[in-house]
């Protein structure tokens, strides 16, 4: 079971970079990135390990789940490109994929409650 407050710790992070609960990817993000904090290996392939049980848990499809993952993480990176870096650990060059953004959140929240 995923502790609570990551959950918390990863709506701040999201609201951080802009992205707000009024974002159809908001939620599944959130999911996605606690599936990650339990299983690190689930962002090896997250189209087969992440996008189908976030969709069951939201009673929606893993496309509908990716594409709204995408546009959350293009409404951060157009919000906050430097915060998401900081967050990363390194400088961004350019929009980080689904997998990176997810990756990233992770990695920072696993640092931050560890």
């Amino acid at each position: 079971m995923i502790s609570p407050s990551y959950s918390k710790l990863i709506q701040w992070l999201l609201h951080s970079l802009g992205a707000t609960e009024n974002y159809n990817g908001f939620f599944p993000a959130v999911y996605a990135v606690q599936l990650s904090i339990g299983d690190p290996e689930r962002l090896r392939l997250i189209t087969k390990l992440i996008y189908p049980d976030v969709a069951a848990h939201c009673g929606t499809n893993w496309k509908a789940v990716e594409r709204n993952i995408r546009t959350l993480v293009s409404v951060a990176w157009e919000n906050d490109p430097l915060m998401l870096s900081e967050l990363a650990g390194f400088p961004l060059k350019r929009k980080p994929t689904n997998a990176q953004f997810l990756a990233i959140l992770t990695d920072f929240c696993t640092r931050i409650i560890l």
